[in-house]
């Protein structure tokens, strides 16, 4: 059940990064980051994660011994489809947060858009540790450099939450898979006084 929140947040970052300054121009003139543009936080951490955290939700009340062992093989498809998602939006998140924005910027030879922010190979400090930079950089969109760092944080964050989940529910699966129910069938009984 936790994923769902986790999913929701992932997606709703990821349209918020298309959005910059909650304009549809910058999208539809094809100026937003290229991590944002990939939606990873709309597909792998949004819809397969919140798919993957449905069918392990419905599974969950099955009965008899090979109906067990059909749960949980199941679950451990739905589990590693889920990590592997999780995983790959975590990755790209903190990919678009080392690059930086895409943004218009001033040159020598006038104002372009282009990636100002990107760590060059020299040079070993990153733009995300000198917050002046932040509002002297971009000219448009206003505070994009804020906005990404933000919202990438966000969904990496989140997503990278999910990967641990899922990597959880893979183990605990496999484990059920390989176990059975034969843990569940030892019971503690309350000691009388």
């Amino acid at each position: 059940m936790s994923l769902v929140p986790m999913a929701i947040i992932c997606m709703l970052s990821n349209i918020l990064l298309l959005l910059p300054e909650l304009k549809t121009n910058f999208l539809s003139e094809g100026h937003v980051t290229r991590e944002a543009t990939w939606a990873t936080g709309l597909w792998a951490s949004g819809f397969l994660v919140l798919l993957g955290a449905r069918a392990s939700i419905r599974s969950s009340g099955t009965r008899g011994c090979c109906a067990f062992r059909r749960q949980m093989l199941c679950q451990v498809l739905n589990s590693t489809g889920c990590l592997v998602a999780a995983g790959g939006c975590c990755l790209v998140s903190v990919t678009g947060l080392i690059q930086g924005p895409l943004c218009l910027y001033n040159t020598t030879t006038g104002p372009i858009w282009g990636v100002p922010l990107r760590p060059l190979h020299d040079c070993q400090s990153s733009y995300l540790y000198n917050a002046t930079l932040w509002s002297g950089v971009c000219l448009q969109p206003r505070a994009v450099v804020q906005w990404n760092v933000v919202l990438f944080s966000v969904m990496g964050g989140a997503s990278g939450l999910q990967t641990v989940l899922c990597a959880a529910n893979v183990l605990n699966s496999v484990l059920g898979l390989m176990l059975g129910r034969g843990l569940h069938a030892n019971k503690v009984s309350p000691v009388s006084v």
